[in-house]
């Protein structure tokens, strides 16, 4: 499994109104928010945007399969 993939179902959010929340299961309004906003700098921020991309191009099902292994 790709690590960035890995990362982003197993590692909380660690701040905000969705602290503790898997980066994976963020809602895409926030990581809307973000991508207008600017994301964080460093490992977050990447897994915050890949996030961004995989859902916004309807590739959720890549985390949904990925939760299950």
């Amino acid at each position: 499994m790709n690590e960035i993939l890995k990362e982003i179902i197993t590692t909380p959010m660690p701040y905000g109104k969705y602290r503790e929340t898997m980066i994976a299961d963020l809602p895409l309004y926030y990581l809307e928010w973000f991508s207008s906003q600017g994301f964080p700098k460093g490992k977050l921020g990447m897994l915050l945007s890949t996030t961004f991309e995989i859902k916004t191009n309807g590739l959720q099902e890549i985390i949904d399969k990925l939760k299950t292994l």
